[in-house]
């Protein structure tokens, strides 16, 4: 592997500056919002680097332009992750066309992460969905079904949120909303056992069995 070795000592700098085109790329195929922020930032200043090295400064100039845009927008997502006035929560009835809309779109991908989840946009009148907004943009869906039966435990049909979103959480919202839950009567808030990859545990949910449970 002795070529190997001598190939990029003598192309270290154009192998480098491929590599920052090539994560260039990467970053644009990405749905989270997050993800493709921080990828675009680390490629946009290897291109920095790159394009110094060689002294092409018109192109230095931009990708320091494009990075110092790609760090203010990733200041400003990690500050709206866990910030209370950066998302809204609807509450909206079982039978809300939109509602139907949103899931219908998305329903391959909300079967991937809640494989039992099952909607027939009948009215139902334990059923309690929310939709969650950033600005005009809806990001997510909770739907909760509360047992009276049970000691007004909700449990949850569908916690989803959308690919762009998905860096953020922004279900914990819905439990954040404890003054609204309490509203509703509920006390105690069950997670699906089937759900992929759940967050709870980060947001105050204990573990029990395959579910989560929060004390409202």
């Amino acid at each position: 592997m002795t070529w190997l070795a001598d190939y990029v000592a003598d192309h270290w700098l154009d192998l480098f500056g491929w590599a920052g085109s090539a994560l260039l790329i990467v970053s644009l195929l990405q749905a989270r919002v997050l993800r493709f922020r921080l990828l675009n930032l680390v490629a946009g200043l290897m291109l920095v680097v790159f394009n110094a090295v060689i002294m092409v400064w018109p192109m230095v100039a931009m990708n320091l332009a494009t990075s110092g845009i790609n760090v203010w927008m990733i200041r400003r997502l990690l500050r709206d992750r866990h910030d209370h006035s950066a998302f809204k929560v609807l509450a909206v009835r079982s039978d809300d066309a939109y509602l139907g809309h949103f899931l219908d779109v998305h329903r391959a991908d909300v079967t991937t992460y809640q494989p039992d989840f099952a909607w027939d946009g009948v009215p139902h009148e334990d059923r309690r969905p929310f939709l969650i907004l950033k600005g005009d943009e809806t990001v997510g869906v909770v739907i909760l079904r509360v047992d009276r039966s049970d000691g007004d435990v909700a449990h949850v049909e569908l916690d989803y949120v959308t690919k762009r979103f998905r860096d953020f959480s922004p279900g914990e919202f819905v439990w954040r909303e404890s003054g609204m839950l309490r509203r509703l009567g509920i006390t105690t808030v069950v997670t699906s056992p089937t759900m992929v990859d759940p967050y709870y545990a980060r947001v105050g949910f204990r573990r029990e069995g395959e579910s989560y449970v929060l004390a409202v």
